[in-house]
């Protein structure tokens, strides 16, 4: 039987908002986070102890939160229900250095973060955004969200042979940013970003910074049944599993397992970082929410062993111009429903048992839904499903929404797909 929606395109228009809202991980954490306290929620520290109260709760960590909302009733041994994202895109980041430049342009100097598509990064308004560390160790979030870089592609003129034999781009020679003319000046940039976060330079120690295009997210097409964005892989998904968590919670009563968001920092890289999925943050506020409410050693492996995860990251739509590049006989498309994501070799941890609670979910919901396996002959990503299982032995099915541009400055997803996704998740939180 299915359960009423929830979401409608309304959780579009919403995602927008929340896309620009948050332009780092850091401002992706602080986002959800204040829409969990609005809710309700309150956070707890790491270093203080816990309570085995009913209610909501989270943790914030750098750029990773984890949020779960203990129903009344539950006891010790009650499992959870975890829906799993990551907060990082690909995108170029700031350097410990960063100032410089030649012939008379003031540049600054970045590194490449994770695989992303770096001829999308050229010619394009670009923002700076992350966090600035004080003395006291105390963090700031900064957000330039106006044209302040750019990574000037070199004339047609100078490069005839570009449109014949493609871009070949040097990662260290051809992707600085420009932002202005004249002189080196050590320190200006940060000089600069304190000034914009109303501190002192003296103040900063440290920072986490990294570039965003200011082009807003948009509907597109004559029936704008598309949206073009950025960060879509993978805050489509934050954003969907925090609106059910917050639904779930809402209803509160009579929930049988203990629903939980997870969003992890580091997923384009490897995941191997005190944020990331292949870190102890999840298994640990899972077993000091078990030992809060009493429970033993014992509790946390009945508790783990009733756990089941949906870990939802965008996937591939297939591309009309590139269908070569798909599996022959499994084409998902956009606003066509969440996608099921398996992959034989383990890059994805869907099973047959996966595909049936994921299934369940989706009846229940009423969605609609798709299948993605990737061509024999291309290689196939991954995402935090396979740590997630692996790490803590907790029941793991990769999902998520089919998109196109996938690693790009600016991705594109159908309309529909981001609420569509959003009742499935909470339906499956529902149990």
């Amino acid at each position: 039987m299915s359960s009423p929606a929830r979401f409608d395109r309304g959780h579009t228009d919403d995602l927008l908002s929340f896309l620009t809202a948050s332009p780092s991980p850091y401002h992706a954490v602080a986002a959800v986070a204040a829409r969990l306290e609005k809710a309700g929620f309150r956070q707890v520290a790491e270093v203080d102890a816990w309570d085995g109260a009913s209610g909501g709760k989270f943790v914030l960590r750098g750029g990773a939160i984890i949020a779960w909302y203990v129903p009344e009733g539950a006891r010790p041994a009650t499992p959870f229900r975890i829906v799993g994202a990551h907060t990082d895109s690909p995108n170029l980041r700031v350097k410990p250095m960063p100032d410089t430049g030649s012939y008379g342009w003031r540049q600054i100097a970045v590194e490449i973060y994770g695989g992303t598509l770096l001829n999308t990064w050229l010619d394009r308004d670009l923002g700076l955004s992350g966090r600035l560390t004080l003395r006291d160790g105390a963090h700031r979030l900064v957000a330039v969200d106006r044209p302040l870089l750019r990574v000037p592609q070199l004339a047609v003129h100078l490069d005839r042979s570009v449109n014949t034999d493609g871009l070949k781009l040097d990662r260290q020679r051809h992707l600085t940013p420009i932002w202005g003319i004249g002189g080196v000046r050590e320190g200006d940039l940060i000089a600069f970003l304190a000034e914009e976060a109303g501190l002192a330079a003296d103040d900063v120690a440290g920072w986490d910074l990294m570039v965003h295009s200011v082009e807003p997210p948009a509907y597109l097409g004559r029936d704008r049944e598309l949206v073009a964005g950025p960060r879509l892989d993978n805050l489509l998904s934050v954003h969907a599993e925090a609106a059910a968590l917050v639904a779930v919670a809402t209803r509160g009563a009579d929930l049988p397992h203990i629903p939980v968001l997870a969003a992890f920092d580091h997923e384009e890289n490897g995941s191997q970082s005190d944020t990331g999925a292949d870190g102890p943050l999840l298994g640990t506020v899972l077993e000091r929410s078990v030992f809060a409410r009493g429970g033993s050693y014992e509790d946390r492996a009945r508790a783990f062993a009733g756990t089941v995860c949906l870990s939802s990251d965008t996937g591939h739509a297939v591309h009309p111009n590139y269908p070569e590049r798909h599996e022959p006989g499994h084409h998902p498309m956009p606003n066509g429903g969440p996608i099921l994501k398996v992959n034989v070799n383990q890059r994805y941890a869907t099973d047959g048992s996966g595909r049936a609670v994921f299934a369940a979910a989706c009846e229940r919901a009423g969605v609609p839904w798709q299948s993605f396996v990737s061509n024999n002959a291309v290689p196939c990503g991954t995402t935090i499903g396979p740590i997630t299982a692996a790490r803590h032995g907790i029941a793991t099915v990769d999902i998520g929404v089919a998109i196109l541009s996938m690693h790009s400055a600016r991705e594109l997803c159908g309309a529909d797909d981001p609420f569509l996704l959003a009742n499935v998740l909470a339906a499956f939180l529902e149990g």
